[in-house]
């Protein structure tokens, strides 16, 4: 009787299982394709390869966010950002990247001068300091690594940021997002 019931049992449970489609999402470079949409500038005339890192000054946008105000660790808290001017697509591009564990972890920045940013799929707004941001959570989706897309008016043009964090150490990742835009709007340059 035991047997029996044992098979009987062994064939209900292989019966509900499935095989899994797709590719394992491998962490890789800290990037997510961003769903910002507005015109795009032209890249740098005499840019051979306008996606290759252009390394150099942070500018008046880029130079606000410092690794004191983000929750990650880091040798230097005073320290640059870890990649500059890496998307020419925008005026102004920077990333804070650093790994938890074997996690990486960080955000980036992008600004587009006198133009605004939107995104083309959203979750939700903030209010932060009177101010509307809206956002992207894209912490569930198994195309990307776990992140949050956030865009607000800023400095006479758009900003965007991206937090990426699939260690579940520092928080919620759009809540770390509102934070960044926070610190941003405190250090607002002038137009």
């Amino acid at each position: 009787m035991r047997l029996v019931l044992s098979a009987v049992l062994l064939l209900l449970v292989s019966g509900c299982s499935y095989a899994v489609q797709g590719q394992p999402v491998t962490p890789g470079v800290l990037d997510v394709e961003p769903p910002f949409s507005s015109e795009r500038p032209t890249p740098p005339s005499g840019s051979e390869d306008p996606s290759a890192p252009i390394d150099g000054e942070a500018g008046r946008v880029c130079s606000v966010l410092t690794w004191k105000d983000l929750p990650y660790p880091n040798t230097d808290p005073a320290g640059p950002a870890t990649q500059i001017n890496y998307d020419s697509t925008f005026d102004e591009s920077c990333k804070w990247q650093t790994k938890t564990g074997t996690t990486e972890v960080g955000v980036s920045l992008r600004f587009r001068e006198a133009k605004s940013i939107t995104l083309e799929k959203t979750s939700g707004t903030f209010d932060v300091k009177g101010r509307t941001v809206t956002y992207f959570d894209r912490t569930d989706d198994p195309d990307v690594q776990p992140s949050c897309v956030l865009v607000m008016d800023y400095a006479g043009g758009g900003l965007g940021i991206i937090v990426i964090d699939g260690s579940d150490k520092f928080g919620s990742i759009c809540d770390q997002g509102k934070h960044v835009a926070e610190v941003m709007m405190n250090k607002e340059p002038a137009n």
